[in-house]
């Protein structure tokens, strides 16, 4: 039978894999951002295709090294929960 700790359990589990998933792309995300932000405060320039570009070309990237780690992540906490079904109901 599903009750509140199991809600709660597969609630943290939930948050815990998207904070996993979308940790490599966040944190390249700012670190890129913010030496962007360094360059242009540096150099008075303030083109907003200065920082988009090369943002999306790290997050690109990040994607490239991190995207398979990020699907298995995904993958097995989806089997965890479809594993989890037939104690739900039971």
């Amino acid at each position: 039978m599903m009750d509140t700790a199991m809600v709660l359990d597969l609630g943290r589990q939930a948050l815990w894999t998207a904070v996993l998933v979308s940790a490599p792309l966040m944190a390249v995300a700012l670190g890129v951002g913010v030496l962007i932000g360094i360059v242009q405060a540096a150099t008075s320039i303030n083109e907003m295709t200065l920082s988009f570009i090369p943002k999306l070309l790290a997050l690109a990237l990040t994607l490239l090294a991190f995207g398979s780690w990020q699907l298995v992540t995904m993958v097995d906490f989806m089997r965890s929960i479809f594993q989890r079904i037939p104690t739900l109901f039971g």
